[in-house]
């Protein structure tokens, strides 16, 4: 079954509106694959202000929100304040929302259930430690917090699943395409026995973990490897080969190169 490539960019805490605004302006004048689903995570702050200026054919995601719709919750936002903003993803459950803010399986899932209700798409973030993957035991790790994000969908149209590797993220490490291509394969298999053939069949599962744009063909080639969650190289030009990795349109660093290659065989 053919699965719409997917890229997603996380800015994380990073920018301003001036860098962001530089960063928008390439983004809107890059060629881009309109076979790929782009979707850029902007701090909360700069929802709008991202929305705003971004063309339409990217989508915009939150990067986190809360589990109610409204309430005593201070600095939290809910799925209805980012639909206010006219956006309509949110990134939930990654690493650093796990282990540097403590978030549980249990609120993860809780947190799915109502952005999904809410009518947000979901971007799940799944992933091992370090001593975990050492411990030989990634698919433990990475199958039960799939389970408390599963018990949580109704409908997975509107979900993608992000595995990101805790160690190679930030780190300048990247899991090979075999170990990205064995973990995404692993998964859905669990989705065809615990949800639906179909759902595995159709569910995007993306990689994240430090890609860029010198690792990102090879691990796009991967057979289950639909798409990318992109950390620091989203807010670089490089993001534009990124979101092509599948493309044959001409990377950006080949499209800086094409005027010397000309003068050179003209």
């Amino acid at each position: 079954m053919s699965r719409k490539f997917f890229v997603g960019g996380n800015w994380k805490m990073n920018g301003d509106k001036k860098s962001l605004g530089d960063l928008i302006q390439t983004m809107n004048a890059g060629k881009v694959d309109a076979n790929v689903e782009v979707v850029c995570g902007a701090p909360s702050i700069y929802l709008d202000f991202a929305r705003s200026k971004l063309d339409q054919k990217f989508g915009v995601a939150a990067q986190n929100c809360y589990k109610v719709p409204k309430g005593a919750f201070t600095g939290e936002i809910s799925p209805a304040m980012i639909k206010d903003c006219g956006v309509n993803w949110v990134i939930l459950g990654h690493s650093e929302r796990r282990h540097v803010f403590g978030e549980s399986d249990e609120l993860i899932g809780q947190k799915t259930a109502h952005a999904l209700e809410s009518g947000l798409g979901v971007i799940a973030c799944i992933g091992e430690k370090l001593d975990e993957r050492e411990g030989g035991i990634t698919e433990k790790v990475v199958f039960a917090q799939t389970k408390v994000i599963a018990d949580n969908v109704k409908d997975w149209s509107k979900v993608v699943l992000a595995y990101e590797p805790v160690w190679a993220i930030g780190t300048g490490k990247t899991a090979s395409p075999q170990q990205a291509q064995e973990v995404h394969e692993k998964l859905r298999e669990w989705l065809k026995v615990n949800v639906s053939e179909a759902v595995a069949n159709s569910v995007r599962i993306i990689y994240g973990g430090s890609v860029t744009g010198g690792t990102c063909k090879e691990l796009a080639s991967q057979k289950d490897v639909d798409g990318f969650l992109v950390g620091g190289a989203s807010l670089k030009p490089e993001f534009i080969d990124i979101i092509n990795a599948k493309s044959i349109i001409p990377s950006f660093q080949h499209l800086v190169l094409l005027p010397f290659l000309l003068n050179v065989f003209v």
